[in-house]
């Protein structure tokens, strides 16, 4: 058990642990489950007073994403099931995704991560909220501990790895010394209410409207959690704007009667990483997992599911690392490599998939609406089947360049 630093009633904060996280959300609670189930000693400090709030998510996972997690999501962190999407080009015309069956959900963020997050201590990590990671301690160029303000005091907590789980603004990545810069072409603002008293096309499908007057370099979802309640976003490159993504949401929402006379129950404001991933995630005695290493899809803006798999790689190397007593960037580089294969390298051909999209005019949007499927549009978000979109745009002169930039 660790040693208590903080002798006063709450006893919080220990001395020192295997391993320290900076973050509670799937990223850094996926890493600290996995070390737990191996006997690690870690320890979560999470800046927020409360795990999942605010949200900043619009709260979609696929069933095979839950499948692949081997989750079994209790009942009061589903607010809906999805059995497939309609997905909207400039003109109007519309591709539908359906299935017979649930393909995916739209969670509660704040049940969902408060539930990851106990599911670790179940296991044995120790989590802590509204403790927030000041700067790390630096010893003969290692990272061998934080400093954590809780409770009004400032405490250090030694450890053998840090973890930075901190979302896209990491700042503990840059306390540590890796450069985790991001280029603003790969970043997105986005925007999200969530409504009520909303009409929807059809409760159990996700909604996505695309078009550079709407939504330059990115859509605007409509995602249900309910019969007449929804999270409704929007996610844009501000390079590419002329206006801020909440004057553009307002603007859709304003033309579209199905929502102007809904509620707004909840805002939701934040960036989003939607690319750059970083060739290099670790330090000696550092490592980075989840947003804070852009690990985010470059089509859909998704991250839960990719910070939890950075997760589990990021335990497995720690947990080997401790147990060679090697701790070092030489030893900890193994994260990048096998993340790098299982997936550094498919995120990365579907960012070549999101440049060429950005280059495409509401035209050539609606050109590729007329010779596309639903499950083209599957495969493409896996970075699947590119080689079929690269010969529809050959069939327009203006878009051979973007064709084989794809090939």
């Amino acid at each position: 058990m660790p040693s208590w630093c903080d002798k006063g009633a709450g006893k919080m904060i220990p001395e020192k642990s295997e391993v320290v996280i900076v973050g509670a959300g799937p990223g850094g609670c996926s890493t600290a489950k996995h070390l737990a189930e191996k006997g690690v000693e870690v320890v979560v400090f999470e800046k927020r007073q409360e795990i999942g709030a605010p949200k900043r998510c619009g709260e979609g996972l696929s069933a095979n994403t839950v499948k692949l997690l081997g989750q079994k999501i209790p009942k009061k962190c589903i607010a809906q099931t999805i059995n497939g999407a309609l997905v909207y080009a400039p003109n109007g015309k519309c591709i539908e995704i359906s299935f017979d069956e649930t393909v995916g959900y739209i969670l509660e963020r704040k049940a969902y991560d408060k539930w990851l997050a106990e599911e670790a201590a179940r296991k044995g990590a120790r989590i802590i909220t509204k403790a927030e990671v000041v700067d790390v301690i630096k010893e003969n160029g290692f990272i061998t501990g934080v400093k954590v303000k809780w409770n009004g005091k400032t405490y250090k907590t030694k450890s053998k790895v840090v973890v930075g789980a901190d979302g896209v603004e990491s700042t503990i990545a840059r306390k540590a010394g890796l450069n985790t810069t991001n280029a603003l072409i790969h970043l997105d603002s986005g925007y999200q209410f969530e409504m009520a008293g909303i009409e929807l096309e059809d409760p159990h499908k996700l909604v996505f409207y695309f078009g550079n007057e709407i939504a330059p370099r990115g859509y605007i979802w409509i995602f249900p959690k309910g019969k007449d309640v929804a999270n409704v976003g929007i996610g844009i490159c501000g390079l590419f704007a002329k206006k801020s993504a909440r004057e553009y949401l307002m603007d859709f929402i304003e033309n579209n009667e199905n929502l102007r006379n809904g509620s707004i129950l909840e805002v939701n404001a934040g960036g989003i990483p939607v690319g750059g991933f970083l060739k290099n995630m670790v330090l000696d005695g550092f490592l980075v997992v989840g947003d804070a290493a852009h690990q985010v899809n470059p089509i859909h803006g998704g991250g839960m599911k990719e910070a939890q798999i950075a997760g589990k790689i990021a335990a497995m190397v720690i947990a080997e690392a401790l147990e060679k007593g090697d701790v070092s960037a030489k030893m900890l580089k193994k994260y990048n490599e096998i993340w790098w294969k299982e997936r550094g390298y498919e995120l990365e051909r579907v960012q070549k998939l999101r440049e060429v999209i950005e280059h495409l005019s509401d035209e050539d949007l609606n050109f590729l609406a007329e010779h596309l499927t639903g499950d083209d549009l599957i495969d493409f978000t896996h970075g699947k089947n590119l080689g079929k979109l690269a010969k529809i745009l050959l069939k327009r002169p203006s878009l051979i360049r973007l064709a084989k930039y794809l090939m």
